[in-house]
C-alpha cells in the first residue's frame, strides 16, 4: 500500500500522533498501546508511518513551506488578507517580530515533533525481533533522513545553536527530554544524513520515500546553509549528473514549469523528494496552504493571504536583451502593474513594459490568464489596502485538478480549501543553482553561469509562454541566456549577483527567499529587505515607519513559552538560552 495513501491514518496518530486538530485523540485512553506492544513489525511501519506523517503536521498554517517566514518575511508577499484576519502575522510583516509569536511557537513543534517521531521508531525498531535486517537498516536510514530534514528546518529558523539536537538516546530515556541549546548541532545532523547516504537505495518502490539522491541533495542543503561550500560542491555535482528522481527518473528540468506544480503530474523528472499530500479518504490536502487561495469567487475561495509584493513583482523586469536588472534598477523604474479605478480591473498591466515569463507563472495578475481558470476576478482579492493588487498562483491547483478530484473546499475540514499538490522539498533546480554558488565561489564562472543558463533557457520554452483567446502573447515576455560576453562570464561579483537574482526568480513565492538571503551574509539580507520595505511603501500605507531587521538577526527567536516550559538544570542553567540579538 502506498506511503501517501497512509501517512494520515488516524489509527496512527491515535497510538504515537502528536499532531493537533483532532483533540479527541490525544486523550489517555483507558487501555493504551505503549511500546512494547509496538515492537514488532507492524508497529514498526505505524510508527514510520507516523514519522512521514509528521511532515504534514496541521497545527496552524506554517510548514515546511515556509510562506510566513521565508516568504513574508523574505519581501518575496505580503500577509494579505485584512489587517485583522491572523493579526499575528502583521509583526512578521513589519518586522517587528517578538518571542511570544504564536507561528514561531507552530513552527517550533512541528520541528521538534516530526524529531521526536524518529526518535520513537528508531528506538523501536532496534528491539524489534520479527523484522528482517535489510528492511530494518532500510527503516533506519529513511528516520535518520527525516529527522536531518526536521532540523535543517530548525537550524534554518532558529540557528546551529538555537534549537537543541534531540536524538534516539535522550528520547529514550524521556518522552520530552531537558536538552541544552547553544551547541553546534550541524555535525549531528550530517551524520544523520551519512548515514542515510549509506543505506539508503537508488530508487524505492514507493515515491513517498527518500532515496540516495534525496539523502545526497538534503545533506547538500545542509552544507550550504551551513556556509560550506566547498563539500557541498561535489555532492551537488553528482545529484544534477547522475541523480535519480522519486519514480527512478534520471533527473532533468521538466519542459513546462507547471508540471512541477500540479497533483496531476507529482514526482516528476525534476523532484527529488516531495511532501506528499491527499484529498478523499486520508485527507491532509495541504493545511498548511489553505489560507493563500484567492478569495471569493475564486479557485478555493479563501482567504486571500500570500499576495505576492509589488517588489517581487517589479524585480521580473528585464531589459531589451531579455536580461534581469541586477543592481536594483527596475526599483528606479515605473510598476510593470499599477492599481487604477473606475476600470475593468483592479489594475492595468504596462502593455510596454519587458518581463520574464516567469512572472506570470508565479504571480497572478488581472488581465492575464489565470491558470485553466480564465482571467482573475476583482473579489479574488480580499482588501487591496492591506495585500495590494497581486494574486498567488504557483501553488493554487488548476481547474482541470479540481475536475479530477484532486482540490477543492470540501477538503481540509471544509471551511477553507484543500490540495493534493505535493511540495517539493528537494528539486533539481533549486540544486542547480545551489551549485552555480559553488561553482561561482571557486571562480568557475563559465561553469557557474551554465546552470544558470539551463534554468533560463528553461523559462523561454513555448509551454512557459501564456497566451490570450486571440492568440497573442498575454504581456510582453522576454527572457534570454546570459550570453557569454555578459561581465557574469568573467567578474567574480558579478557572476554573483546573477546567481542571486536567478534565486529569487526561479523560486518566487516557494518560501525560500528568507533563509537565502540569510545564508548570503546579514549584511546582504538587511541591505535587500530595506530596499523591499522603500519599494514597498510607495504602494501600501502600511510599511511606513517599517524597518528591515538588523544584520545580526539572520535567525528567528526562540519561543518565549518554550524557554519558561523547560526551565534551568540542576545548577541553575537554563536550558533554552535566547539568541543575543533577540535577548
Amino acid at each position: 500500500m502506498r506511503l501517501k495513501q497512509n501517512i494520515l491514518i488516524l489509527g496512527v496518530a491515535a497510538l504515537v500522533g502528536t499532531s493537533c486538530g483532532e483533540d479527541f485523540l490525544y486523550v489517555a485512553p483507558q487501555g493504551s498501546i505503549d511500546e512494547e506492544a509496538l515492537t514488532n513489525a507492524d508497529g514498526v511501519e505505524l510508527l514510520v508511518v507516523n514519522a512521514y506523517a509528521g511532515l504534514t503536521y496541521a497545527n496552524g498554517y506554517e510548514n515546511e513551506f515556509n510562506w510566513v517566514f521565508g516568504g513574508v518575511y523574505g519581501g518575496d508577499a505580503n500577509k494579505g488578507s485584512e489587517s485583522n484576519d491572523q493579526s499575528v502575522l502583521n509583526s512578521v510583516e513589519n518586522y517587528t517580530l517578538t518571542a511570544t509569536n504564536d507561528y514561531l511557537l507552530t513552527k517550533w513543534n512541528q520541528i521538534l515533533y516530526g524529531a521526536q517521531r524518529c526518535n520513537k521508531a528508531l528506538n523501536v525498531i532496534a528491539n524489534v525481533t520479527d523484522m528482517d535486517e535489510n528492511t530494518k537498516t532500510l527503516r533506519i536510514a529513511e528516520m535518520k533522513f527525516l529527522r536531518a530534514l526536521y532540523y535543517l528546518e530548525g537550524v534554518k529558523m532558529f540557528g546551529a545553536t538555537g534549537i537543541p539536537y534531540i536524538d534516539e538516546v535522550s528520547a529514550a530515556e524521556n518522552d520530552d527530554p531537558k536538552v541544552h541549546n547553544g551547541v553546534d548541532i550541524y555535525p549531528d545532523i550530517l551524520e544523520d544524513c551519512d548515514e542515510a547516504i549509506a543505506n539508503l537505495p537508488e530508487t524505492q518502490s514507493d515515491v513517498a520515500r527518500p532515496t540516495k539522491t534525496a539523502a545526497k541533495a538534503l545533506k547538500a542543503k545542509i552544507l550550504m546553509q551551513q556556509g560550506d561550500l566547498a563539500s557541498a560542491k561535489p555532492i551537488l555535482q553528482e545529484v544534477i549528473e547522475s541523480g535519480f528522481s522519486p519514480k527512478g527518473e534520471h533527473l532533468a528540468l521538466q519542459d513546462d514549469l507547471d508540471a512541477n506544480f500540479s497533483a496531476l503530474t507529482e514526482n516528476g523528472k525534476e523532484s527529488i523528494f516531495e511532501i506528499q499530500f491527499s484529498v478523499g479518504a486520508n485527507n491532509n490536502g495541504n493545511y498548511g496552504f489553505c489560507l493563500n487561495y484567492p478569495h471569493n469567487t475564486g479557485p478555493g475561495g479563501c482567504c486571500g493571504f500570500y499576495q505576492p509584493s509589488y517588489e517581487l513583482v517589479n524585480s521580473f523586469r528585464v531589459d531589451k536583451d531579455g536580461l534581469p536588472y541586477l543592481d536594483g534598477e527596475y526599483r528606479s523604474m515605473s510598476s510593470v502593474t499599477n492599481k487604477v479605478t473606475g476600470g475593468t480591473y483592479l489594475s492595468e498591466n504596462d502593455p510596454e513594459a519587458t518581463v520574464d515569463p516567469r512572472l506570470d507563472f508565479a504571480v497572478g495578475r488581472f488581465g492575464i490568464p489565470y491558470k485553466d481558470w480564465g482571467l482573475p476576478q476583482n473579489d479574488w482579492v480580499r482588501d487591496v489596502s492591506s495585500g495590494g493588487i497581486f494574486l498567488p498562483k504557483k501553488h493554487v491547483y488548476s481547474k482541470e485538478e479540481e475536475e479530477a478530484g484532486l482540490a477543492g473546499s470540501t477538503y481540509s475540514g471544509g471551511w477553507a480549501p484543500g490540495s493534493a499538490m505535493n511540495l517539493q522539498y528537494l528539486s533539481l533546480r533549486d540544486c542547480k543553482l545551489l551549485y552555480a554558488e559553488c561553482l561561482a565561489n571557486d571562480g568557475e564562472l563559465a561553469a557557474a553561469m551554465q546552470q544558470v543558463n539551463d534554468i533560463r533557457e528553461r523559462a523561454a520554452n513555448e509551454a512557459n509562454i501564456i497566451y490570450l483567446d486571440d492568440g497573442t502573447p498575454a504581456a510582453n515576455y522576454l527572457v534570454n541566456p546570459y550570453p557569454s560576453s555578459h561581465a557574469a562570464f568573467t567578474d567574480k561579483a558579478t557572476c554573483i549577483k546573477a546567481i542571486r537574482m536567478e534565486r529569487k526568480l526561479e523560486l518566487a513565492m516557494e518560501g525560500q527567499r528568507f533563509f537565502d538571503l540569510a545564508r548570503w551574509g546579514g549584511d546582504y539580507m538587511h541591505q535587500e529587505l530595506q530596499a523591499y520595505v522603500e519599494y514597498e511603501r510607495q504602494y501600501l500605507t502600511k510599511f511606513y515607519g517599517v524597518s528591515a531587521p538588523s544584520a545580526d538577526k539572520t535567525m528567528f527567536p526562540i519561543p518565549e513559552t518554550e524557554i519558561q516550559t523547560k526551565g534551568n538544570d540542576e545548577n541553575g542553567e537554563p536550558y533554552l538560552v535566547q539568541p543575543e540579538p533577540w535577548r
